[in-house]
């Protein structure tokens, strides 16, 4: 199992033992299994799953997933992004209406199973954002499409993979305490 979920505007909202891979701190909330069993019923209605839409995100979830994003010609990254969604046919609002979770998923790290980002530390990845001719919004502490593209274009300006999610390498990059992105500046 790799990943089931969602990445909205920045945030990711999912279930993940990718991290078990390689160290990666993403901020997320696991989705509920009835979103999941949606993400399953939809690859299965696009014969790519075989599986009983369960709720529970395997290897054949996986696969099936990266197979969908293949066949569409979608950047196969295996996570459930916002054009995979919507080529899907799921709008974020329907997956996180999908009801409340119990927790993070079985093995999910301490560090994937964190809460969404605080408006501190977003305003802080903001404040950077700005400092560095990156981010002309305003600093509400509040992740829309302006701070995601700016996170976007501040990583490909500093040659770091272009994923739109603040994980340690672009909070070191951009001047933050990676483990506490709301700490003051250094």
């Amino acid at each position: 199992m790799r990943f089931h979920g969602i990445i909205l505007a920045g945030l990711v909202v999912a279930g993940s033992a990718a991290a078990q891979q390689a160290p990666s701190l993403i901020y997320m909330q696991p989705l509920a299994p009835a979103a999941v069993t949606q993400v399953q019923e939809r690859l299965r209605q696009a014969g790519l799953y075989a599986g009983r839409p369960d709720g529970v995100w395997g290897p054949d979830s996986q696969a099936a997933l990266e197979r969908f994003q293949q066949s569409r010609g979608l950047q196969v990254s295996g996570q459930l992004n916002q054009a995979t969604a919507a080529t899907l046919g799921l709008g974020p609002s329907e997956l996180l209406a999908a009801g409340p979770t119990a927790g993070p998923a079985p093995g999910t790290p301490a560090a994937m199973a964190t809460d969404p980002l605080s408006p501190a530390a977003v305003r802080n990845i903001q404040n950077r954002l700005r400092a560095m001719n990156f981010y002309r919004g305003p600093v509400d502490g509040a992740w829309g499409a302006g701070t995601q593209s700016a996170i976007e274009r501040f990583q490909q300006g500093r040659g770091l993979q272009a994923t739109g999610q603040v994980n340690p390498a672009t909070a070191a990059a951009l001047g933050l305490d990676p483990n506490n992105l709301a700490a003051p500046v250094r």
